[in-house]
């Protein structure tokens, strides 16, 4: 018995020491990887304020992760860059790394949803969302007290309601017969979506997102352009010269000079606006929806989506690191900061921006009913076909029903 009790004794501290020397040596083994150190270059985006607002993140996460230095590229330097700022005008989407394996389900769904969308291309998420801007219409309210001519009501007025307001505002003439105020103004030039908005509330649309392809013909198509034909010929809405006139000059024309009673701008025209009042410049406005149709709901195009790329690399770990920089950059506390730039966040968790200015409070919760320019093959293209024929229409050189039907046609030629 004794003999058999020292065996298995003797087999406990065999086993116990194999194993712990084991456990030990494994332990001594087992190599951690070490994270990327190294530059990673970003380039820069065309807006007013972002390197100012990006600089401090960058300084941060260096200081967060030792050995990564983060190289800020200006919009001008002819170097690529590892990060660079993408949208549907970016030429050649096959350079960047596709980032879904990158991000799990749950941290998707903290984005606005059409962001997100807007940023697929073949089925594969090439960009991340970092900041938003939308379009709005912009009341000059000491012109509409001068002629004692109400706003809308919080903002919300209908296609009819818009029309017998601003027709309110008749259209005078100088000694030269030059042509001094004006309802409503905006520009039309390639990559201006300002108009949109109009042509787009009886639920035509631009491109059809299960399908990505361009969908702007049929009746909801002609219908939202003979309207907004008719604010310049059928109720003298708009000026002879819409359709012509760029954004630099139509944006002096309301803000410099004063003479135009709404103009429909980019949101980041508020903080402009605000500024120039506080210094005596300026003039009391307040913001508006676009007008509803059939649809009810205001309806928003724009291209206003800030996103970013990362460059295929063969440095897996690289790559890692620079998802993570993209990440950081979208943390709720540091998208909140975009309010000192007057940018919108691309969170669909953060509800407490801009909770002390009415004005961008309100084009905020627009962004609900925007859609974003996606990722598209040919769209450069697409693009410049449908302002060229609605430009046309516009100026009297085609009826509504041709532009359209012409667009369609030449659109899908592009694709034979």
């Amino acid at each position: 018995m004794r003999k058999i009790i020292s065996f298995l004794l003797i087999g406990f501290i065999l086993i116990w020491s194999y194993n712990l020397f084991i456990n030990n040596f494994v332990g001594l083994e087992e190599v951690v990887e070490e994270p990327y150190r190294g530059i990673i270059e970003i380039k820069g985006m065309n807006i007013e304020g972002f390197s100012r607002w990006i600089m401090p993140k960058i300084r941060s996460f260096e200081r967060y992760n030792p050995g990564v230095y983060i190289e800020f590229i200006p919009v001008d330097e002819n170097n690529m860059g590892d990060i660079i700022p993408i949208n549907y005008r970016s030429s050649d989407f096959s350079i960047l790394e596709p980032l879904d394996k990158y991000f799990e389900k749950e941290e998707l769904e903290k984005f606005r949803g059409e962001t997100i969308k807007a940023l697929y291309y073949n089925e594969q998420l090439l960009g991340v969302p970092v900041a938003l801007t939308t379009y709005s219409l912009y009341i000059n309210l000491d012109k509409f007290n001068e002629r004692a001519i109400s706003p809308p009501l919080n903002g919300n007025w209908t296609y009819e309601e818009l029309v017998e307001t601003l027709k309110k505002f008749q259209q005078f003439s100088l000694d030269n017969d030059i042509i001094k105020e004006y309802p409503l103004l905006a520009p039309m030039d390639i990559g201006d979506y300002n108009i949109w908005g109009l042509m787009l509330s009886h639920g035509g649309e631009f491109v059809n997102y299960k399908r990505m392809k361009y969908n702007f013909y049929g009746e909801k198509a002609i219908k939202g352009l003979e309207e907004l034909i008719d604010l310049k010929y059928k109720h003298g809405i708009l000026p002879d010269f819409f359709g012509i006139i760029n954004r630099e000059i139509s944006q002096e024309m309301f803000y410099k000079d004063q003479n135009v009673a709404v103009y429909i701008g980019d949101s980041r025209l508020v903080k402009y606006l605000d500024n120039q009042y506080k210094i005596g410049n300026g003039f009391n406005f307040d913001t508006a929806n676009f007008p509803t149709g059939d649809k009810n709901l205001p309806t928003i195009l724009s291209n206003g989506i800030f996103s970013y790329g990362i460059v295929k690399s063969e440095d897996i770990k690289k790559t890692e690191m620079c998802v993570k920089f993209l990440k950081y950059l979208t943390r709720d506390s540091n998208q909140k900061t975009l309010e000192d730039i007057g940018l919108f966040t691309v969170k669909n968790t953060i509800k407490d921006m801009y909770m002390d200015n009415i004005k961008m409070k309100r084009i905020e919760e627009s962004l609900d009913y925007t859609r974003y320019i996606p990722l598209m093959d040919n769209y450069l293209e697409i693009e410049t076909i449908v302002y060229e024929e609605i430009k046309a229409a516009i100026l009297g050189e085609k009826k509504s029903y041709e532009a359209i039907e012409d667009a369609k046609i030449r659109v899908e030629a592009l694709g034979k």
